[in-house]
């Protein structure tokens, strides 16, 4: 069986949104859809010898599931048929989805939300998440063209293969052609945009390094296309610094998927700054995909 799509929710209009993203999904893969629903103290931020927090006294446990019964109205509406179960958790958010997050294929969530979710993008709730979650991370955010491309973010790391990887999945599960952009500059072999370069290191000539970025462009998409013949897919090299010009190549997509951290990262960090940068400011959803290690 496939292991089902989870979306946190909390009855806010962007936890909404995502519930029904969710479901698309969910029906995309043919997989069961988990709503999870979390609000509330763990076990392990309670003071010493405080009785355990139970949503049920405090008349929280009836609100959640009146939200969860309009959430499953409407994926019943979107997407008729698909397999639904709930789960109700007395919890921080941040735990209770990456637990869940263990046994699922991909984890949905709206960019702003209430109770257990609130502030998610202005805080580390979905920083963190997209960092040690154990599956892809969809954060629904912007206004996604329908229609539009899935839009791969190319960096050329190991890590990157999980991404390329989900994103002509996706692609081929949308029907959708698949825009791959790998952007590069002369600091492009050190992952710096700095105005200088702090190690006072010779600045790769340009037309070799076009060249280079290039064929790991092409090597990149060449091998998955193999994979998925069935999808269209558009290279494009852009010469600019990559935060902006991946997020000007969100406008128009229905999605973009970037891998949770890429070359030139510092070691040690499982969530780099491009990857938090679309998580922020795209135009459409975003999904990063952690490396299969």
């Amino acid at each position: 069986m496939t292991d089902p799509v989870i979306v946190g929710m909390d009855a806010s209009a962007s936890s909404l949104e995502a519930v029904v993203v969710a479901a698309r999904e969910a029906q995309l893969r043919g997989a069961p859809l988990r709503i999870v629903h979390a609000f509330g103290h763990s076990p392990g931020h309670l003071t010493t010898g405080a009785p355990p927090w139970n949503p049920a006294d405090h008349g929280l446990e009836p609100m959640a599931r009146g939200a969860l019964a309009q959430a499953e109205e409407r994926v019943h509406a979107v997407a008729p048929g698909i397999e639904i179960t709930r789960s109700v958790v007395a919890g921080e958010a941040l735990e209770v989805l990456e637990i869940e997050s263990r046994s699922a294929s991909l984890a949905v969530v709206g960019s702003r939300g209430l109770s257990g979710f609130a502030g998610l993008l202005l805080g580390s709730t979905a920083v963190h998440l997209a960092a040690h979650g154990r599956c892809p991370l969809m954060v629904v955010r912007g206004r996604p063209d329908p229609t539009g491309a899935v839009v791969l973010a190319v960096d050329g790391s190991d890590a990157g293969d999980a991404a390329v990887e989900f994103a002509f999945a996706e692609a081929a599960l949308r029907k959708a052609p698949l825009v791959a952009v790998h952007v590069w500059n002369t600091w492009s072999e050190r992952a710096y945009e700095g105005p200088g370069d702090p190690l006072n290191a010779m600045v790769v000539e340009a037309d070799r390094l076009r060249e280079a970025e290039q064929h790991l462009l092409d090597e990149t998409v060449t091998a998955w296309q193999k994979v998925f013949p069935q999808v269209a897919v558009e290279r494009r090299l852009v010469r600019s610094r990559i935060r902006p010009a991946l997020i000007d190549a969100s406008r128009g997509a229905q999605l973009v998927v970037a891998g949770a951290r890429g070359r030139g990262g510092f070691t040690g960090l499982l969530l780099g700054s491009v990857s938090q940068a679309l998580l922020h400011h795209a135009h459409c959803p975003v999904t990063v995909v952690r490396g299969k290690r």
